[in-house]
């Protein structure tokens, strides 16, 4: 049986809402939002998934990464996008958001972001670590030239 699977993330608790091809309702609850215990409520409640769909945002990339790695297909959603579609529903709620999110999966309406790599995330908080900041960063600046005269020619 196809399935498709939305996830309302938060930090404690991520709503779950699972839907089969048709749209009926298959499964509605919550998990503790850590990989492990997501990754088996979809193999206990949809062995057949087809995606599992999340919206960016600050534990999508670590979530992501990690439910790719327990061999689910995630496909992390534009949360703009996701926002807007969402945003005419009169009751909003995690409950109805990861149904919605699941609609979107199921129907094939989202925009899907790319996840970068971990490795690219290391990079860049290095990075970040050692660029200077404050009123000392113009210091470590290469000057630049702004007019034409400032220019030296041989």
């Amino acid at each position: 049986m196809e399935t498709f699977v939305g996830l309302d993330v938060s930090l404690g608790e991520t709503s779950v809402c699972i839907l089969d091809k048709d749209g009926t309702l298959i499964f509605e609850g919550k998990a503790a939002s850590e990989p492990a215990p997501i990754a088996r409520l979809i193999r206990k409640r949809a062995p057949g998934v087809v995606r599992v769909g999340l919206e960016s945002g600050p534990t999508s990339v670590w979530l992501t990464h990690a439910l790719t790695a327990e061999g689910l297909p995630v496909v992390c959603l534009d949360a703009r996008h996701a926002q807007a579609v969402l945003s005419v529903q009169i009751n909003k709620s995690d409950r109805g958001d990861a149904r919605g999110l699941a609609e979107m999966i199921r129907v094939g309406w989202f925009k899907a972001v790319q996840v970068k790599s971990l490795n690219a995330h290391e990079r860049k908080s290095a990075a970040d670590r050692s660029a200077p900041t404050g009123r000392h960063a113009r210091s470590h600046r290469q000057p630049t030239a702004r007019y034409p005269e400032d220019v030296s020619v041989w």
